[in-house]
This record gives C-alpha cells, sequence and structure tokens, in this order.
C-alpha cells in the first residue's frame, strides 16, 4: 500500500488524503482516509497546494516602522518593553503583563489578572478601575 501511495504521490504530489483515498478505490483497495493519512505521515509526505498567505499585509494595512533598528542600547532605563503572557488555568486563565528594562533586563513592574469564567464582570470593574487616569499630588 506505501508502495502504491508513494509512486501516486510522485505522479501527483498535489493530492492530499481524500483525493488518494478516491484514486485507492479506483484502483481496488478498500482503504478509509484515516489509514492514507497515516501512512502518508509515517512516509513523511505532505500534499503540494497553494497555502493561504497569511504574512502578506491585507490592502489599506498601515505598516510601522522598527524605531530601534540601529540604536545601541548602553543604559539602563533607555528602552522599555511590555509584554503579556496568556496562562490558562482550571477555572479561567490569568494574564501576566510584565514591564522590563532591555539593558539590564529587569522588571520593572508586573501585575497578574486572573480572568474566572463567573467574574468576568467584576475583572471589566477592576480594568476599568486601573485604567482611570488618577490624578497626582505634588
Amino acid at each position: 500500500m506505501m508502495k502504491l501511495i508513494d509512486q501516486q504521490f510522485l505522479a501527483t504530489p498535489f493530492y492530499g488524503s481524500r483525493r488518494m483515498k478516491v484514486w485507492l478505490g479506483r484502483e481496488g483497495y478498500s482503504v478509509n482516509r484515516k489509514r492514507v493519512r497515516r501512512l502518508t505521515r509515517t512516509m513523511g509526505l505532505q500534499a503540494i497546494y497553494r497555502r493561504p498567505r497569511t504574512s502578506k499585509p491585507g490592502p489599506g494595512h498601515k505598516m510601522y516602522p522598527y524605531l530601534l533598528g540601529g540604536m545601541e542600547i548602553t543604559r539602563p532605563n533607555q528602552t522599555r518593553t511590555a509584554d503579556i503572557t496568556y496562562i490558562p488555568m482550571t477555572k479561567g486563565f490569568l494574564y501576566l503583563v510584565a514591564i522590563m528594562d532591555w539593558y539590564s533586563r529587569y522588571v520593572a513592574a508586573w501585575t497578574p489578572t486572573f480572568v474566572s469564567r463567573h467574574w468576568r464582570g467584576r475583572w471589566a470593574r477592576e480594568r476599568r478601575r486601573l485604567s482611570t487616569p488618577t490624578k497626582t499630588v505634588r
């Protein structure tokens, strides 16, 4: 069976598992799609076809320049970066937000935000409270 699939794949490399199953059926072999997929995966074969163009920007999409290209970072607090990490948990998920210094790799600030399936309203209120600007006392 693998020899037949290999020969047909060399002739028609665009056949996927569905099309290969139909071809094998016409050749007189009763085989299901799962077996064809397993055998092609075992042989390391993958159909050649046009993939989606996910990295090509759409029309009207603005390209932002990389502002730090060519800039030497030579001292602490010169540049900072933010990172948001999504951590799934049993009863919801957790966002971990961290602000880091590029030069020293020091974590300047971080905050975990737990989002439960049952506490979304509470989370939204907390987020609004944190995003509201506060007055600074001088």
